[in-house]
């Protein structure tokens, strides 16, 4: 069993763990922390990596669980993306293998943070053609288990991975750039996204 936080659109380190054991358990226990894959994902785009972030309302003077963070729409930041994920990977070779499963995530108002989490996490799998069950923690795991990879939401410590290169868009333009969100490995090798991972070794 492997032990994560629920992400939007995970990095690709998130699934190559996940790939590699039969069972999933998500941390939702935890406090919400800023500045982590719990509500952005970073993409490929015409101007290099780009940050996909996803608002929430923050509360006034107490510290929220995860769970219980809630989604702000006042920009529009779905659209946003949408739009945003199209203009980098309309060109992709299986972008449009996958679109129509994807919108009904943006066009979906999600209240919860974790929802929509969750949510990208079917789109994956189903993408991956990947089952293995989850379930989410009743309490917050203090200790750290053999299989503990919950640091891997942090944004800042895991971005420098050495991953095998895929070809990907914008790659003459700025080289290959390794863990970017699980979008952009499926969206450049569809089926072969799978085999990619379960031939990655977990690095920290």
């Amino acid at each position: 069993m492997v032990l994560i936080h629920p992400t939007y659109f995970s990095p690709i380190i998130q699934y190559v763990a996940i790939a590699k054991n039969n069972k999933i358990l998500f941390e939702v226990e935890d406090n919400f922390q800023k500045q982590t894959y719990r509500n952005r994902c970073y993409i490929y785009s015409a101007n290099g990596k780009q940050l996909l972030n996803v608002p929430i309302q923050h509360s006034k003077g107490f510290k929220q669980k995860s769970k219980d963070v809630k989604i702000d729409y006042k920009d529009n930041w779905n659209k946003q993306h949408l739009k945003t994920l199209k203009t980098a990977y309309s060109s992709s070779p299986f972008f449009e293998f996958y679109i129509d499963d994807l919108l009904p995530i943006f066009e979906n108002k999600f209240e919860f943070l974790i929802d929509l989490n969750i949510a990208s996490h079917h789109f994956i799998m189903d993408a991956l053609q990947l089952e293995i069950p989850y379930c989410f923690t009743e309490i917050f795991q203090q200790k750290k288990t053999t299989n503990d990879y919950r640091n891997l939401v942090i944004a800042k410590g895991n971005t420098q991975l050495n991953f095998d290169r895929y070809i990907q868009v914008f790659e003459q333009n700025f080289g290959f750039i390794s863990n970017l969100s699980i979008l952009d490995l499926i969206f450049m090798e569809g089926p072969n996204a799978l085999n990619y991972l379960e031939n990655q070794q977990l690095q920290f």
